[in-house]
């Protein structure tokens, strides 16, 4: 196997993890939900944890999906075409997984070590 064809294969196999992480993931989130139905939460709770637990497993597999981007155009045939293809893929995926952790944490990533020094302040 030369060169080309294990680098297509690598990112074909991370893609068809980050799919798989996907489809587990919101598979996995429904069963949260269900059982947070079936124990009596309030529906307006399991629904939120719903939402979080989507937006993980989305985040998780949107990092997997950039990752085989990057491996299938960087490695195979880096025109500058290509590159700006995957420049504009890797920004709407990164303005996705900000939306997303706004969504899930209810703050922005960098704000993460801010409330954590506020919680050990108090």
């Amino acid at each position: 196997m030369d060169y080309e064809h294990f680098v297509v294969a690598a990112a074909r196999v991370v893609e068809y993890v980050g799919v798989a992480v996907l489809l587990l993931g919101a598979l996995l989130a429904a069963g949260a939900f269900a059982k947070r139905l079936l124990s009596h939460a309030a529906f307006q709770d399991a629904y939120h944890a719903l939402r979080a637990d989507l937006g993980r497993a989305i985040l998780l597999g949107l990092e997997l999906l950039v990752i085989a981007d990057i491996i299938g155009t960087v490695a195979i045939e880096p025109t500058l075409q290509n590159l700006g293809v995957l420049a504009v893929i890797v920004a709407i995926r990164t303005i996705l997984s900000f939306a997303l952790e706004l969504e899930v944490s209810g703050r922005w990533p960098w704000q993460r070590a801010q409330a954590a020094d506020q919680n050990v302040e108090r």
